[in-house]
């Protein structure tokens, strides 16, 4: 009997077990909306009228979506005086323009941010609002205030819908080696910083990785991103099962690594759906993105890390305890999310997720996995702990011979 006789009976297993699972989330979850009403205040589409009305020297703009490599040669060719003009007057669109400078979208970030908080102030005593929306209206303020703190380095802010923010961590414009925090589903405004589960936040994320890459590496010019800049899925509905909106996440990702200044070389750290989301950019991204790590993927959209057609390094990790595991890892009719990458046949270098202790542990201070990450982020590859001691996830790396194994 040949293989291709054995085949289908597993086959169609698993997608009958697919479709169990789907019709289960369309009974309780349905598809994911937009549920949040965005308040007055800035408006895209008034932002964007007005950028594209604008000239400077007669010069019109460059569009919103044009390449990096253009928007960065229009603002070389202005004088500061131009470009701060510029940012004052088109805040929303300056602080979200990928290749606008960095300096200049943290100034122009910072007054879109003052402009929500005040727009959100005025909605509080808005007696139409329901105690729920009174809740969201003061979380929201909250949110806002907290990133309009002092020395808060934003590159990204749009407060509409549910929103979506990115910040930076040290002198991206110096750094020397970058990483990109791309966090998975319920990623929103509200949620892209917490109190209790801080490091399953994508702000407590970088923060842990932006500590733990200093402390392997001092010195050595670091820089992290809490990426927020996506609309994620909310909650494990059917959108979590698909990839229409890590199809339209991955093309702000390639916008960002292809934006970010200088030569660094760049990682990505991709938790959950946010691994979805990096499988569909990997064949995009550019060549300065060395390493992708993934954790608690529940897949990357393909089935062998060879088919994501990067040059880039594949590194896998998942907790024990990880319930991702349960989720079934393949894809049927454009649902599910394909291999499992840290099954041996998918061909990640395979890591130690040693204290990560469930789906949103892995960056905990002091587990193996963040000291993973860290080790990857700065280049420090003979510190990895593999996944087991039969794995060969330093293979072919200078210097990372004779590495430690878990």
């Amino acid at each position: 009997m040949t293989p291709a006789d054995t085949a289908p009976a597993p086959v169609a297993a698993r997608a009958l077990l697919a479709l169990v699972v789907v019709l289960v989330l369309l009974a309780t979850t349905g598809w994911t909306t937009v549920r949040h009403q965005p308040p007055p205040g800035p408006s895209r589409e008034a932002a964007l009228a007005a950028w594209a009305r604008d000239r400077v020297g007669h010069r019109p703009l460059p569009g919103p979506a044009a390449p990096p490599r253009t928007v960065a040669a229009f603002f070389a060719g202005l004088g500061p005086a131009d470009g701060a003009r510029l940012a004052a007057r088109h805040p929303f669109v300056v602080g979200n323009l990928a290749g606008a400078p960095v300096a200049l979208r943290y100034r122009a970030n910072r007054i879109t941010l003052a402009r929500a908080y005040d727009a959100e102030r005025g909605r509080t005593g808005d007696p139409r609002l329901s105690p729920e929306g009174r809740h969201e209206a003061q979380r929201r303020i909250d949110r806002f205030a907290s990133l309009l703190r002092p020395g808060r380095q934003i590159l990204a802010f749009d407060p509409t819908g549910t929103g979506r923010v990115a910040e930076v961590l040290g002198d991206l414009e110096r750094a020397r080696r970058v990483s990109v925090v791309v966090p998975g589903v319920d990623t929103n405004l509200l949620t892209f910083q917490r109190t209790h589960g801080r490091y399953g936040a994508p702000a407590g994320m970088a923060q842990a990785l932006y500590d733990a890459e200093r402390r392997a590496a001092p010195g050595a010019g670091v820089a992290v991103i809490a990426w927020a800049d996506y609309t994620a899925p909310a909650g494990i509905g059917v959108d979590a099962l698909t990839g229409r909106l890590a199809e339209s996440g991955a093309a702000r990702l390639v916008g960002l690594a292809e934006s970010l200044p200088g030569d660094a070389r760049v990682a990505l750290f991709c938790h959950s759906y946010g691994s979805v989301l990096c499988g569909v950019a990997a064949p995009r991204l550019p060549a300065r993105v060395t390493d992708m790590a993934v954790s608690g993927s529940p897949g990357m959209r393909v089935e062998r890390a060879a088919d994501l057609a990067t040059p880039a390094r594949i590194w896998a990790m998942r907790d024990a305890d990880d319930w991702i595991a349960d989720v079934p890892h393949l894809e049927v009719g454009g649902l599910g999310h394909g291999a499992d990458p840290v099954a041996p046949e998918f061909g990640a270098r395979l890591l130690s997720a040693g204290g990560a202790a469930g789906h949103s542990g892995y960056f905990t201070p002091g587990t193996v996995s963040l000291g993973n990450l860290a080790a990857i982020g700065v280049g420090a590859y003979p510190r990895l702990v593999c996944a087991r001691a039969d794995s060969a996830c330093h293979d072919g790396i200078s210097g990372a011979e004779g590495s430690r194994r878990a």
